[in-house]
């Protein structure tokens, strides 16, 4: 499910050398709830609502719009039921997931959708 955020300074430097650092910087300070975390996790059952760090791997204007794809990594657990005899790790578990990325060039709105591939 694609979800709207807004991008502004990535919009702002699109075709220039500071994109990918804008881009990686405005990501990163998203607040963790408005990226696919929760559906990209592999490892745990539940991602963390901690920052996220961010490498862009491509970006290309296609149809009017900047594609980007980007991979996330952040953190996630295997939530149990909290008993004390429950062996289920707390400690949590390194996650990674690639997400991409639609923006509008010209307001700087974006949608974000986990990686089909």
């Amino acid at each position: 499910m694609a979800r709207p955020i807004a991008l502004p300074a990535a919009a702002a430097a699109w075709g220039t050398e500071a994109f990918r650092a804008t881009l990686k910087r405005e990501l990163e300070a998203l607040p963790a709830a408005v990226l696919p975390l929760q559906e990209g996790l592999s490892t745990s059952s539940y991602a963390l609502d901690e920052p996220v760090t961010a490498v862009v791997i491509a970006a290309e204007a296609v149809a009017g719009a900047i594609r980007a794809r980007a991979g996330l990594f952040y953190q996630g657990i295997i939530a149990g039921c909290s008993c004390a005899d429950d062996p289920t790790p707390t400690e949590p578990q390194n996650e990674y997931c690639e997400v991409m990325l639609a923006i509008d060039p010209a307001s700087g709105v974006a949608t974000v959708s986990l990686a089909e591939d």
